[in-house]
């Protein structure tokens, strides 16, 4: 299975928090290649850290691309086709960086690992 990491999964995925489902678990361990991270992950991480909201994040965010290299994941640009998805959605979710994260999820045919139940009312095919 092909999977999108959700902000919150990955930074629980590389802190061991106890929140993190076992069904996501076994989605990233069994094939860590196919584990996608959306560079939207990388800038909200650094506007939460940025403003404050999110400081046991900095380290993440000072070494994301080696963090997500380490463990095998792959980088997801966004494209112009993300942008234009996730910004003409009729969706009432007001979060840019979900929207995009399920735009990205759609477009690339991924399973989006989440505990945010309301992004699969947005289309994208969940995972928790």
């Amino acid at each position: 299975m092909r999977t999108l990491l959700d902000t919150h999964v990955l930074f629980w995925w590389l802190t061991d928090h106890p929140q993190l489902s076992p069904e996501a678990c076994r989605a990233i361990e069994s094939d860590a290649e196919g584990v996608h991270i959306s560079v939207a992950t990388a800038w909200e991480i650094a506007i939460k850290v940025g403003n404050g909201k999110w400081p046991e994040a900095a380290s993440l965010i000072n070494n994301f691309e080696a963090e997500v290299a380490a463990e095998g994941f792959t980088i997801l640009p966004i494209e112009v086709a993300h942008a234009r998805a996730a910004g003409s959605s009729r969706s009432i979710h007001k979060d840019p960086f979900d929207r995009m994260l399920v735009a990205q999820a759609m477009i690339e045919e991924l399973t989006l690992v989440t505990s945010d139940r309301s992004l699969a009312e947005l289309g994208a095919q969940c995972l928790w």
